[in-house]
């Protein structure tokens, strides 16, 4: 076996199985010939990859694994890190787009002599996309010879799918397996801020994008917020750690088109950005930056006499607040900058001189609350910060905009990673945005109460300058009006009486006999159900449902999670009979699905089994799946959360009729669990209303 073969965790093997991994520490003990490790740890194992396949191939356990798949365990498994070889894949991938006949006669020598020649022919390319001083080195040689086989493969993936799509993909499941090592703009975020960086009197592309011209992000960390402008003429990247700055670059390579007269220029450095400025005296037309939050080492003892702190010298707990005055530094005047902040920044004390001058001199336009959920730190409201650089003759706007999309039921679901309804906030900020930044505005902008508001400014220049934006909104209609508390009280009461017919019969001792038992895993191997793994992904219409809509009981609320442009996955669709249970956490929970349902996608951490209905009743299924004893004998702890495998849960071996004895009373089980949660519900909004109706006067206390 040559040293540099890729290497493949038992996790990779499970993977290419198509199995647990269990089984592959199963075959492990139990097959003397199976491959040995190569590296990693004694926890944590890695094997060549060649001999793995080879040995599942011999033993017919090789599942017919998607070319897209082989590829992502080639990049993974790489000797020299995932990274790099995600760079020479991109590289790779920019040479198949531009110069496809390149490619073709480069592909056709051998191994070796294709690593000798290819830096040739991707240093034109690299310098002809990127110029000098790029954040993409061309790697030599040595440096490519193994990857050669991973470039092959990707350039089969490429004609599969697109040079575009199948970086896009390689690039997400890099992400997705190093959730701790970056920080993620989500694509709906990056479309909002995009959008908010329209210029002025320019229509709005509520798919997201917009037409911007000259755009920078001096923190673009995976190239998210530049991916979203629509045909800029010039893009510049600043990232400061290289391997990332690379990946980024390339990404934006990828994303727009490689030559011609209508080619934006694209440019891209690493360094730190408030230390080292790759761009000094640049101005553009857009600034888009989502920078890391609450750093303290940021240069403020080394940047005291920065020129770019015009609006005043941030503190060193006000890292954000020197983003801000980067991005405008950058802008050209009546430029538009659009930043995402934490929440603190608003209101700290140590920022309120710096505030106060942005707010004078018409610098900052609006403060954003976005719901919790967005991006990270996904437990915390993230702010938007839309600014524009004041000119010479432009009088300071005198208001401010604030809102509160937090609190705005376009929020749809409630607040969480992967459960915002993106379209639904988007539209919300922007039906208030568009009329307030319209050209030449006369006319008073309309408060939404609870949403938005058009502030004026002298009534923030106090001691505090605080720019939360539920501060100096308009209460909500709280709901506690009479009438409606009457509606919710009737509600209520219908439910309660229905909670009350559902109440289970008192329980009647049963026979202990051990009944003979099989498990939902040789259940699979029979046919008698078929088991999936849900992902979220899809590309339609449909809606997905997720790991919380199992939890709290309700319809599903998530929406598709694949990233637009990447190879499509076949969306895993639910039909009425489905079984579906929580993979982490815990607890016995289980769902079948019903016409409500039906239709829509399986999303993460939710794994789907679908029973042969002339083999299996599925509401007896769900219900031995929340046995107490079951989820504990199934469960694993080696992480901090609790983790169910559902192969190991027991099921008696009944006939049919005797399974829907069964399913009959975990069926009335199940509605009146519905009812009792409805009841919850209900009775929490009418308490709640009743609070808010006494306090705002619309109720009386008699």
């Amino acid at each position: 076996m040559p040293d540099s073969s890729t290497e493949v965790t038992a996790a990779g093997i499970a993977r290419l199985a198509g199995v647990g991994r269990a089984a592959v520490s199963n075959w492990r003990r139990r097959h003397p010939d199976f491959p040995k490790p190569v590296g990693g740890t004694e926890a944590s194992p890695s094997f060549a990859l060649p001999e793995v396949e080879q040995w599942l191939r011999d033993q017919g356990k090789l599942a017919e694994v998607p070319l897209r798949e082989r590829v992502w365990q080639q990049l993974s498994g790489h000797p020299d890190g995932a990274v790099t070889a995600l760079v020479h894949a991109g590289c790779a991938l920019l040479l198949v787009r531009d110069r496809p006949t390149a490619w073709l006669e480069i592909a056709a020598v051998s191994d070796a002599r294709m690593a000798e020649v290819l830096p040739v022919a991707l240093d034109h390319v690299l310098t002809n996309r990127f110029g000098e001083g790029r954040a993409v080195p061309t790697p030599t040689a040595s440096a490519l010879l193994p990857s050669v086989p991973l470039l092959r493969a990707t350039a089969e993936l490429a004609a599969e799918a697109g040079t575009r799509q199948a970086f896009d993909f390689l690039f997400g499941r890099q992400l997705d397996a190093n959730p701790r090592q970056y920080t993620l703009t989500p694509p709906g975020l990056a479309e909002l801020m995009a959008d908010l960086a329209q210029p002025a009197g320019d229509t709005v592309r509520r798919g997201g994008g917009s037409d911007s011209r000259t755009v920078l992000d001096p923190a673009a960390g995976t190239g998210a917020l530049l991916c979203a402008v629509g045909r800029p003429t010039a893009l510049y990247a600043q990232e400061a750690d290289p391997g990332l700055s690379a990946l980024t670059a390339l990404r934006l390579a990828l994303h727009t088109q490689g030559s011609g007269a209508d080619a934006p220029t694209l440019t891209a450095r690493t360094g730190d950005t408030l230390r080292t400025d790759a761009f000094p005296g640049l101005t553009v037309d857009t600034v888009l930056c989502h920078p890391p939050f609450n750093e303290r080492n940021w240069g403020h003892d080394d940047l005291a006499y920065d020129p770019r702190w015009e609006y005043g010298f941030p503190a060193r707990t006000e890292s954000e607040l020197a983003w801000v005055q980067h991005a405008l530094a950058h802008l050209r005047e009546g430029g538009t900058a659009v930043v995402l902040m934490p929440p603190a920044a608003a209101s700290r004390r140590s920022g309120r001189r710096i505030r106060a001058d942005l707010l004078r001199r018409g610098a900052l336009r609006a403060v954003i609350a976005l719901p919790a959920g967005a991006a990270p730190p996904y437990g915390i409201p993230l702010h938007i910060w839309v600014l524009r650089k004041p000119g010479a003759g432009r009088p300071p706007a005198p208001e401010l905009l604030v809102v509160d999309a937090a609190e705005s039921e376009a929020s749809g679901a409630p607040a969480g990673r992967d459960r915002l309804d993106w379209p639904a906030v988007r539209g919300a900020v922007l039906d208030a945005w568009t009329p307030f930044d319209a050209p030449g505005r006369r006319e008073p902008v309309e408060e939404r109460p609870g949403t938005s508001r058009a502030v004026p400014v002298i009534e923030l220049l106090d001691d505090d300058v605080d720019l939360a934006p539920a501060r100096h909104l308009p209460p909500p209609a709280t709901g506690g009006d009479a009438a409606e508390l009457a509606r919710v009280r009737e509600r209520l009461d219908d439910t309660l009486r229905l909670t009350a017919r559902l109440t289970p019969p008192p329980a009647v001792p049963g026979e202990q006999a051990r009944r003979p038992v099989t498990t939902v895993g040789e259940l699979a191997r029979a046919g008698a159900l078929h088991l999936r793994t849900g992902s979220g992904a899809g590309s339609g219409t449909a809606p997905v449902l997720t790991e919380h809509d199992v939890l709290a009981g309700t319809g599903p609320s998530g929406t598709p999670s694949a990233p637009a442009g990447s190879p499509e996955e076949e969306p895993l669709l639910l039909e009425p009979g489905d079984v579906v249970v929580p993979v982490v956490g815990g607890g016995s929970v289980a769902r079948v699905v019903d016409e409500a349902t039906a239709g829509a996608v399986l999303g993460r951490n939710l794994q789907l089994l679908r029973p042969d209905p002339a083999a299996l009743d599925p509401w007896f299924l769900a219900g031995f799946l929340r046995g107490t004893a079951n989820n504990r004998q199934a469960s694993s702890y080696a992480s901090t959360a609790t983790r169910l495998d559902a192969r190991r849960i027991q099921v008696p071996r009944l006939p049919l009729d005797e399974q829907r004895r069964y399913g009959e009373r975990f069926s009335a089980l199940a509605a009146f669990e519905d009812a009792l949660r409805e009841a919850g519900r209900l009775g929490g909004q009418l308490v709640q209303g009743m609070y808010d109706g006494l306090t705002d006067g619309s109720v009386a206390p008699e």
